[in-house]
């Protein structure tokens, strides 16, 4: 439906001091601070994970070599979206001179949905991170307790029951995240990197990663977590996190979330020659998702 006259008849009368409602502020790019970011030239981008060796065993004198085999473990699919909307100005409203005001009003107010929608896409894969109902290439939720192996075992990536946010359950992460390992038991010497939160952990993640001393106690004793630099890149606030209490950690462990960019956001315009009407749109096209779990801890609160 075009842009009319009639939804706008305030703009075509004198007196009108302000239009508002439009200018508010905009979070960025906080998708930024949780995925990978990688060009793609394909309808869809598939990454494979690949098992290595064992540990070497020994070799007894005279006994044979021991041989082993390399496999793939799973493959994780990104399936590109194409988002996109749009508006369109009659041919009266244009003629009556609010073709301006509107044209430069709207693409703003274009550019700030098509933001928006990615950032919901983003933080959803994190808002259904600890759900049976959302896995990727191994089969079970992104942090889950029981990532399976080749091995036979598994890696967890998050606390056995859900637990908030505060000293110990981080130093008990960091802890969980340097024990993990890859598809054939060997230690992979994994790291936190940043501490992902939602608005209402902002000032528990400040007092917990900022101050010099423990927080909560009356003892002279050390903040270990600053002091060790457990979390070397602080911490970030994503305001599309749904849930109050849940709580994540990058780690450095590589090709873990990515976004795949096919197809960067572009606006266009054109006439219609039937109506008169000049039509604005905006598109791009992406993918938000997994490749390997391990590049992330979470923990959904104890609530």
């Amino acid at each position: 439906m075009a842009i009319s006259r009639a939804q706008l008849l305030k703009e075509l009368l004198p007196g009108l001091n302000a239009l508002f409602g439009l200018e508010y502020s905009r979070y960025g790019e906080e998708h930024k601070e949780i995925y990978a970011i990688e060009s793609s030239e394909r309808s869809f981008e598939e990454e494979t994970k690949l098992s290595g060796f064992s540990a070497a065993p020994v070799k007894n004198e005279g006994a044979a070599i021991a041989y082993d085999n390399a496999q793939e473990a799973w493959t994780a699919r990104y399936n590109h979206e194409t988002i996109a909307m749009g508006f369109s100005i009659t041919e009266e409203a244009i003629e009556d001179n609010l073709y301006d005001s509107l044209s430069s009003r709207y693409t703003k107010a274009l550019a700030r949905g098509m933001a928006y929608t990615k950032q919901v896409k983003a933080a959803s894969i994190l808002n259904n991170a600890f759900s049976s109902q959302y896995v990727y290439g191994d089969g079970v939720a992104l942090c889950s307790t029981a990532h399976p192996l080749v091995s036979g075992g598994t890696n967890s990536n998050r606390p056995s029951t859900g637990v908030d946010l505060n000293e110990t359950s981080l130093e008990a992460a960091v802890i969980q995240i340097a024990a993990w390992t890859d598809e054939r038991g060997l230690l992979i010497a994994a790291k936190p990197r940043k501490l992902i939160i939602p608005p209402s952990l902002q000032f528990v993640a400040t007092r917990l990663l900022e101050t010099s001393l423990r927080v909560g106690t009356t003892d002279n004793d050390i903040n270990a977590l600053k002091n060790n630099g457990s979390i070397p890149d602080g911490f970030a606030i994503n305001h599309w996190l749904t849930d109050t209490n849940a709580w994540f950690l990058t780690t450095d462990v590589p090709n873990g979330l990515k976004h795949f960019v096919r197809m960067p956001m572009a606006t266009s315009m054109d006439g219609d020659f039937d109506t008169g009407n000049v039509r604005y749109k905006a598109r791009e096209r992406y993918a938000f998702g997994v490749s390997d779990p391990l590049g992330i801890y979470g923990s959904p609160g104890s609530t």
